[in-house]
């Protein structure tokens, strides 16, 4: 019978934002490969605990509800991340946390440097022009290779329509975080 960890169980907190899953394990010593949700996973490797809540559908969790995973280590591999928690000594039990999904609280993560933004921060800003036209609210973002396109929501004559403005400062004016708005260099008939 493999020796399962021993979790604490843990409030998610209301600022948690989820930056991946476990896949599998890894090797044979303890530690699980995990796919982030992001090509620069720097909040999942600068956190020293990951709150874990199980898998919303697939692989079935010997835990349920919200679970708070001591890390002893986090690395970058190839594409993927691989960790080593407290409890988790045997290939079997990082086999036990496949399909859990990791969440890091939004207060512990790095401090973006100038000119940065964490995507989780922009989504439902409200966007404008330069006249103060509004545009419509930040749904999503996408990378479309060599620049990020943000993707706006908004209502024309009752039906809902997305509008798609490149991430860049030919068209990006002002992004201000602290007053929830992106002020940009567009028209509403572009």
């Amino acid at each position: 019978m493999p020796q399962l960890p021993v979790l604490e169980t843990a409030e998610l907190p209301s600022d948690a934002v989820e930056v991946g899953r476990i896949t599998d394990a890894w090797g044979v010593k303890g530690w699980f490969k995990v796919l982030p949700y992001s090509s620069n996973p720097e909040a999942l490797l600068a956190a020293k605990s990951w709150l874990l809540q199980p898998a919303e559908k697939g692989a079935k969790s010997f835990f349920a509800g919200t679970v708070l995973l001591p890390i002893r280590q986090a690395r970058t591999h190839s594409d993927s991340v691989v960790a080593w928690a407290q409890g988790v000594d045997d290939r079997d039990a990082a086999e036990a946390l496949r399909g859990a999904r990791i969440f890091v609280p939004r207060a512990n993560f790095p401090v973006a440097g100038d000119d940065e933004y964490y995507w989780v921060d922009l989504i439902g800003l409200p966007v404008v022009n330069r006249e103060g036209v509004a545009l419509g609210t930040v749904r999503d973002l996408l990378p479309t290779g060599p620049q990020t396109t943000l993707v706006l929501a908004y209502e024309h004559e009752g039906k809902p329509h997305e509008r798609m403005i490149p991430f860049v400062s030919a068209y990006v004016d002002k992004v201000d975080l602290a007053g929830r708005c992106i002020t940009v260099d567009w028209q509403p008939d572009y």
